[in-house]
């Protein structure tokens, strides 16, 4: 008797261990158990404890609101809820807003995940760009996160004659990614401070910042004298946050992204003409040239290997056995920098083209020539030559729709439709309208977008050319610039590359 009850003494004590560890719920069902008689055996039934299911994350938008780590309780103020408002109030139109980010919201999750950074990061593009890898500000900036050029130089975004890395969806998410690693760690973790420098700079806030503290007043984001810019930057970003942490509150259904790569990162042999690709995979040309931004040409570059990114579905084609990518030969023209000597007849007699080719790739306007100047020289006449998937117009002084229908040769019902105008819309200064037009060849260095700068203090022609990259004389031809005076607050054109 002692050792049977020894036994289940120990089984009790046994038990009632492993439940407590494992959070197991137990049920006794003789009392004097529970009055811990000694005359008696305990009979103890351990039920496992039946875990809950993880909620089903459908979409990026749960994924960003689970895997956040800051605190999702935010004091909405005025203004903020002004930017609510107006998103909500056509939610067809801010749903087709977020739908923008389909092809690389995902990928920056991915990215912000791996470098240990919060998940909501992912939605400045929206602010930024529209998540538009294609986007240009009037200063200059470009990309999904709006890079300036010595910014992108900073974190290793390179251009070439090839390249721009800043428009590259992918190298400026990595280059995003180390800015603001650098920005929360520069401004103690506060992700409200880290995102007004990531806008004006990050001198400027210190400034901001040290104004204050001599002043002994806070220096938290909302107390600081910031300009307008910068101060409706952080309620812009918490507006959409907001909105899309609480969708069930303001009647709002989320657009269905999936939370897994829609892109797929591949690799050909070679230098690849991007339009080739498009065919093969039977993919818009214009998807093609947005999933890979970061070409500025026809063609990827010169090397061994060109890495593109494609819609996961289409990936399976190039296994095929009838890929045309399997050699390194893909391409139908190369670069050539003009030399002394050199002429167009040369040129076509040497490349076995003809002279009218070269100079509508180049849109060249006469016969010369100017040294180092990069020509391109197809070396049969594609029909990859007329293609343009569009361009982005910004309305300048006396622009009407009329007008810019003759500009680009282009229906002006076509530009009512593709920009949601009626006939009797008014254009406002600085508007961008999309523009299609198949009738231009698509040569991404000559092609132009112009865009209104308004001069700065200490600005000077030198100095807006570098900042645009595009040539001083070339400023003053658009503007009809008789000097080169300039006065802080003057609006002037400027003609960018548009990719």
């Amino acid at each position: 008797m002692e050792r049977q009850f020894l036994t289940a003494s120990l089984f009790f004590v046994f038990a009632l261990s492993s439940c407590q560890s494992n959070q197991s719920v137990t049920k006794i069902f003789d009392d004097p158990c529970s009055s811990r008689s000694s005359d008696k055996v305990c009979v103890v039934e351990v039920i496992p404890q039946i875990e809950k299911p993880e909620p089903i994350i459908e979409n990026v938008w749960d994924y960003i609101i689970v895997n956040n780590y800051y605190d999702n309780s935010i004091t909405v103020d005025e203004k903020t809820r002004n930017y609510i408002n107006n998103h909500i109030k056509d939610i067809d139109k801010f749903n087709e807003f977020l739908n923008k980010s389909y092809y690389f919201i995902y990928y920056v999750i991915q990215e912000l995940e791996a470098a240990d950074l919060p998940t909501e990061l992912a939605l400045i593009p929206f602010i930024e760009s529209n998540y538009d890898p294609f986007s240009i500000s009037p200063s200059g900036a470009v990309g999904l996160w709006q890079f300036m050029p010595k910014t992108g130089r900073m974190f290793n975004l390179e251009k070439s004659w090839w390249n721009e890395d800043r428009h590259d969806p992918y190298r400026s998410t990595h280059a995003a990614i180390g800015y603001f690693k650098y920005l929360l760690e520069r401004f103690d973790d506060d992700i409200y401070l880290a995102l007004a420098a990531y806008n004006a700079g990050p001198t400027y806030l210190d400034r901001q910042i040290n104004k204050n503290k001599r002043r002994n007043l806070d220096y938290d984001f909302w107390s600081l004298d910031l300009n307008k810019q910068v101060s409706e930057y952080i309620p812009k970003y918490i507006a959409i946050r907001e909105i899309i942490f609480n969708s069930e509150k303001y009647g709002v259904v989320l657009p269905n992204i999936p939370v897994e790569s829609v892109v797929k990162k591949i690799e050909i042999p070679g230098q690849v003409e991007i339009l080739t690709l498009s065919e093969y995979l039977e993919i818009p040309p214009e998807l093609i040239y947005k999933l890979n931004a970061g070409y500025t040409k026809w063609a990827s570059a010169p090397r061994d290997k060109s890495v593109f990114y494609v819609p996961i579905e289409k990936t399976y084609l190039l296994d095929s056995p009838d890929s045309p990518f399997d050699n390194v030969n893909q391409i139908n023209w190369i670069s050539h920098i003009v030399e002394h000597g050199d002429s167009l007849w040369k040129l076509a007699n040497k490349y076995d083209t003809e002279v009218k080719i070269i100079k509508k790739i180049n849109y060249l306007e006469s016969d010369l020539l100017s040294v180092n100047d990069a020509l391109l020289i197809p070396l049969s006449s594609s029909k990859s030559n007329n293609f343009i998937p569009y361009e982005m117009h910004i309305v300048s002084e006396g622009d009407t729709l009329w007008s810019i229908s003759n500009k680009y040769n282009i229906d002006l019902k076509d530009i009512i439709r593709m920009n949601s105008l009626d006939r009797n819309s008014v254009l406002k200064l600085g508007q961008q309208l999309t523009i299609g037009n198949k009738n231009i060849h698509r040569n991404m260095e000559s092609k132009k977008r112009t865009i209104l700068y308004s001069v700065k203090q200490g600005d000077n022609l030198y100095k807006i050319s570098d900042i645009f990259d595009v040539s001083v004389e070339s400023i003053k031809q658009i503007n009809e610039f008789k000097s080169s005076d300039l006065m802080p607050g003057q609006i002037i054109k400027i003609a960018i590359r548009a990719f």
